[in-house]
């Protein structure tokens, strides 16, 4: 059965956007019924569709991938979009907290797929696919097969289960040890990590939380198989990828159409970047200290902001690593600097008991530690917190002196 998804429809100005749904229902319940059991004609032709990168939105980034099935005889055109998931399930926003996160198969009017990513000025390229007719079949029967209510639905995984790789994944499902990826075209040697950051470029605030949150498990070498959890690598994976057919190996791709080149743009304006934002912090910081040495007392408003800031940063990657299944947040060096005891730290400002002294020393000593081996750490931590952690090591040492120093 062909599910009618919707959550990619673009609804141009001055389009009603009620009746829009009400045609595409109409238009779509015929052949919703058609297409149970459908034979393809050999007229058919199946494609793997990338969609480039857009920049409005942090999960838009990275692009998108899609299976495109356009049947002339049957007036078939779909695309079936692993990239579905819906607010309304049950418990979203703890299941997503916890890493529990389930995404579905949408299938939609591949027109209405396509114009989406035209709209948002994202490329979109097509790689038919040099299938026998029993090899289309058997693909188009899995979609259909996946598509089903009771099928639709996978948990999502940010690198190794996601709309990109759920394409080769199928593929390499229905079609079994005929098809080979050949990843011998990968010449460089990036971390997940880096590569999740060569996309986030033009979105830096995006990059600093993807970095803070994750751990080190994002600082693997990826395999050229593991590179192909973006669709840009689909695309060129599925071009370097091969069939083996009377015992010849043939290319997967017969023929690659641009549907669409994106045109240049201006970028969106967002928030003030992440190193302006922080030198000023740690500017801050340093004229406080100064400025506390002379008078003899401490800022303690400041140091109580930045530490409990701080601190609550730190409770969150614990809970991350240690309380949900995201297993790239595990083993985080962050926890170097964001200190969950900060808060702690914070609370006994009230009282002001004689450990604080050397916790704060503690502190200094450990911030100093992790600028000084920042680029030999095995986790590659943002730059953007350098002036971050100067800050917390300023008013660490400002606090420890003053205490050591004066009858603090």
């Amino acid at each position: 059965m062909i599910l009618l998804n919707y959550d990619n429809v673009v609804i141009f100005p001055g389009q009603d956007f009620t009746m829009h749904r009400i045609l595409l229902l109409f238009c779509l319940i015929s052949l919703t019924a058609a297409a149970q059991e459908v034979t393809l004609s050999e007229k058919s032709v199946i494609s793997v569709i990338t969609c480039g990168p857009g920049q409005d939105e942090l999960y838009a980034a990275f692009g998108h991938s899609a299976f495109r099935v356009h049947d002339p005889e049957h007036r078939m055109d779909f695309a079936y979009n692993y990239g579905i998931f819906d607010f309304d399930q049950p418990n979203f926003y703890l299941n997503f907290a916890r890493g529990y996160l389930y995404y579905k198969l949408g299938v939609q009017y591949y027109q209405d797929f396509q114009n989406h990513y035209i709209y948002e000025n994202r490329y979109v390229h097509e790689q038919v696919l040099d299938l026998t007719q029993e090899q289309k079949q058997k693909l188009f029967d899995y979609l259909e097969w996946n598509a089903q209510p009771e099928n639709e639905t996978y948990r999502y995984d940010y690198f190794y289960n996601n709309c990109a790789t759920k394409i080769r994944d199928v593929v390499a499902t229905v079609l079994g040890d005929s098809v080979r990826f050949d990843g011998s075209y990968i010449t460089t040697n990036y971390t997940i990590r880096d590569l999740t950051d060569i996309y986030l470029v033009h979105q830096p605030w995006g990059d600093l939380g993807i970095d803070i949150c994750l751990g080190l498990p994002m600082d693997k070498r990826a395999s050229p198989y593991e590179y192909m959890f973006l669709p840009d690598y689909i695309e060129s994976g599925f071009d370097h990828a091969s069939l083996q057919r009377n015992g010849v190996a043939v290319p997967i791709v017969a023929g690659k159409r641009i549907v669409y080149e994106s045109r240049d743009m201006d970028l969106p304006r967002g928030l003030p970047h992440p190193l302006y934002v922080f030198g000023a912090l740690a500017a801050v910081a340093a004229g406080l200290s100064v400025w506390d040495w002379r008078r003899k007392k401490l800022s303690t408003w400041f140091d109580g902001v930045l530490f409990l800031v701080t601190g609550a940063i730190g409770l969150l990657l614990i809970f991350l690593w240690v309380g949900t299944d995201h297993a790239a947040a595990a083993r985080n060096y962050n926890l170097l600097w964001a200190l969950p005891t900060h808060i702690v730290a914070v609370i006994a400002f009230i009282r002001q008991p004689g450990w604080l002294k050397i916790y704060f020393l503690l502190s200094a000593v450990l911030a100093a530690v992790v600028l000084l081996t920042w680029a030999f750490l095995p986790q590659q931590l943002n730059h953007f917190l350098i002036p971050v952690v100067f800050a917390l090591g300023a008013r660490s040492f400002t606090q420890y002196a003053l205490r050591r120093y004066t009858s603090l």
